[in-house]
């Protein structure tokens, strides 16, 4: 018998959430077979059996915080399992299997009462009685809001404390929770079973309450401190996307048939943001605590907009990359990410980022920064606009509007401008991309 254990997340995570069991009570599973989803603040990883046998216990659902080393579940020997099957009677049919916890009735004695390992152990009283069957998001809630989880009543049958309770509690006060009685051992809470699932009625308008992902959660929690901790501001230029569209279109046959992939526009952002950086170091720093950390390798993020959420794989040393063997990496991680099979090692670190909004048709947004990060760069939509050529001309001409966020704690307005200028003059001479690389 062995337990199924919560695996190590990779660094600066402590806790996931179950996301889904792939296997039931029961069910048979050999060595490396994958026995549940779990999903962290960055990715979803899969948790694997490390021997053969039977899925005895499922400690742990759907839906549930766990951390890491915690038990969410026991597997069983095959033989042991077997040995406790109910044998048939002779000339009959097999007897029904007992349901889990209960204690199997037979033809010569009356039911006996329940063991106390059959019967829920009732919700402990007291604070340290409550904080022993709160899961560890409720835990971390109840810490962060000082609510003391001796006053929290629980939900859950046997006495154990979720984050909805924690909120509940928050939300009504102190000493204001209303117990929810128990539902009869064995049936779930009618009223929980529907929570989430069946529109709610507020204000006489049907309304449906879904709970949020951990990784949405982060993503507004990351995104929020950015705005509370950096001084962020945002400076905007326009680039003439003639000479890129004109190589693009002359040489995409030759340099798709010749690398294998597509020559897209990212890989020239990219080149033109490292020469930029090169110019403008504090671009590619980072503040730690009363020091600047002065990075001297170029790890650029590239945004992605995946089902989950958005994620930011990271192009590693792209500077030492040439331009089919960036658009390569991106399309490589770009697909990990819409599969939902991306690496932490493929999304910690970076120095700087790229979003581009302009693929859903964005002409101008403001990027808030990917901390700790101090700067990312954000592309728009493509669109001809009449522009001045000199006094006496003018042309339509592909334009672009690019966004430039920086913290304005260690990089200067002026050092913004010229950088998101650098960027300009580059795109817009690409054969000078050929002299930064």
């Amino acid at each position: 018998m062995s337990e199924i254990k919560v695996p190590d997340l990779g660094e600066s995570i402590s806790e996931g959430t179950i996301y889904k069991w792939l296997v039931k009570e029961g069910d048979t599973v050999g060595q490396g077979d994958v026995l549940a989803e779990l999903e962290t603040d960055k990715v979803n990883l899969e948790i694997s059996a490390e021997e053969d046998g039977v899925i005895s216990s499922i400690l742990r659902q759907a839906g549930e915080n766990v951390a890491v080393g915690e038990a969410i579940g026991v597997i069983g020997s095959a033989d042991a399992a077997a040995g406790n099957a109910p044998q048939a009677a002779a000339g009959g049919k097999p007897e029904a299997a007992p349901a889990p916890g209960s204690v199997a009735p037979t033809a010569a004695a009356p039911v006996a009462a329940p063991s106390d390992a059959a019967v829920p152990a009732a919700a402990p009283e007291g604070a340290a009685g409550n904080a022993a069957l709160a899961s560890p998001g409720a835990r971390k809630l109840a810490r962060e809001r000082g609510i003391d989880l001796g006053e929290v009543s629980a939900r859950d049958p046997i006495g154990r404390i979720g984050q909805a309770d924690v909120k509940d509690h928050g939300a009504a006060g102190p000493g204001a929770a209303v117990p929810v009685s128990p539902a009869p051992q064995g049936k779930p809470e009618p009223a929980k079973a529907a929570a989430g699932k069946a529109p709610q009625q507020e204000d006489g308008k049907a309304v449906e309450r879904k709970r949020m992902s951990r990784r949405r959660l982060t993503i507004a929690s990351r995104l929020v401190e950015a705005q509370q901790t950096a001084a962020m501001l945002t400076t905007f230029n326009e680039v003439d996307m003639t000479a890129i569209l004109d190589i693009r279109k002359r040489r995409k046959d030759a340099f798709k048939e010749k690398h294998e992939v597509g020559l897209g526009f990212m890989s020239f952002f990219t080149k033109a943001v490292i020469g930029a950086l090169k110019a403008y170091p504090l671009l590619n720093a980072e503040i730690d605590g009363e020091d600047l950390l002065l990075k001297k390798y170029y790890d650029i993020g590239i945004a992605v907009a995946a089902k989950e959420g958005l994620v930011v794989p990271v192009v590693r040393d792209a500077d030492r990359l040439s331009f089919p063997e960036i658009e390569r990496r991106i399309g490589e991680l770009a697909s990990k990410a819409r599969a939902n099979t991306l690496s932490l090692q493929e999304l910690q670190g970076g120095t700087f980022t790229i979003t581009n909004g302009g693929v859903f048709g964005s002409l101008l947004s403001t990027p808030i920064l990917n901390t700790p990060q101090v700067g990312i760069l954000g592309m728009h939509k493509i669109q001809l606009r009449p522009i001045a050529l000199d006094e006496e001309r003018s042309a339509n001409r592909p334009m672009m509007y690019i966004a430039l966020s920086y913290d304005h704690r260690i990089v200067d307005g002026s050092e913004a401008v010229s950088f998101l200028v650098k960027v300009k003059e580059l795109l817009e001479d690409p054969e000078a991309l050929l002299l930064e690389g």
